[in-house]
């Protein structure tokens, strides 16, 4: 038995009571309730004034913000739909899957790409109109989706040429490791995610300590941006938590095996909702 298939059957076995699946749901369906209330306001604030639609570092963030929406609105329709359906049909588990794929992705790449913008306003401020326009951020955003895109979808084509047809007919409890169970998939998925964690980590790092030697100008502007960094440093690392997760998972389950589902809801609210609350 594989170690997918050994936690299906551990998270079987090791069901959560009716009151305390009820409250982990509220709970859930609570903050992302909160957290979109929040984002929508955000969204009405941009579409008031017109400095937004002209600002690079705007549009970047309400990519953001609308990212996260669409990213937890998803998950927390497969946490609702794991505890009241349980299995779904794989065909269908991995459509939510690839689309929440995506949007989880967007998030470090979107805050690697604000980081650089704070970068060329503090450290190349006469080059900054020229450099950051909102033509060129829309197609950064683009290229945001493209990469995650391309780093998710040969996922579905290396199942779709191994997996029988009839895999995809049967119902399983709906997970990443139990969509794409194939040994190569998860192999290239940590290939792509320690990719993705030296590349990001090095423009975050990279733009903090080049807008740390500026700020010893003592510019209230680039202290500000100093800060802004830090902060989206910080919302990345927690971000960064979805490429050491599955790891996380599998050893917590291994040798916790009765507390299965409260360490896949712990992981949950910790990778998936707690970043996206600090947009």
């Amino acid at each position: 038995m594989n170690m997918s298939s050994a936690n299906v059957s551990t998270v079987f076995f090791y069901r959560d009571s009716f009151s305390k699946a009820v409250a982990k749901n509220v709970l859930v369906v609570v903050l992302v309730v909160a957290i979109n209330y929040i984002n929508v306001g955000l969204i009405q604030t941009f579409r008031k004034h017109q400095i937004f639609y002209t600002s690079p570092r705007y549009i970047l963030f309400l990519h953001l913000v609308v990212n996260d929406m669409i990213q937890v609105t998803l998950s927390v329709t497969m946490f609702v739909i794991s505890y009241t359906v349980y299995q779904m049909q794989v065909s269908v588990c991995c459509v939510f899957i690839l689309l929440t794929l995506f949007t989880t992705e967007n998030t470090p790449l979107n805050l690697a790409c604000m980081a650089v913008e704070c970068y060329i306003a503090v450290c190349i401020p006469l080059r900054y109109v020229q450099i950051c326009t909102v033509r060129r951020t829309r197609m950064l955003i683009g290229l945001i989706w493209m990469t995650s895109v391309l780093s998710v979808l040969p996922d579905l084509f290396i199942a779709l040429a191994m997996q029988p047809m009839d895999f995809f007919n049967t119902k399983i409890f709906c997970i990443r490791n139990n969509a794409f169970p194939l040994t190569l998939i998860i192999k290239r998925r940590d290939v792509t995610y320690i990719l993705y964690l030296v590349v990001v980590w090095f423009i975050i790092f990279f733009t903090y300590f080049k807008i740390l030697f500026t700020a010893k100008m003592a510019s209230k502007v680039t202290k500000k941006a100093r800060n802004t960094v830090v902060l989206h440093g910080f919302q990345l690392a927690l971000c960064m938590l979805t490429y050491t997760n599955p790891l996380l998972q599998e050893m917590l389950v291994r040798h916790f095996p009765r507390y299965v589902t409260d360490t896949l809801f712990a992981c949950y609210i910790i990778v998936q909702l707690l970043p996206r609350s600090i947009s």
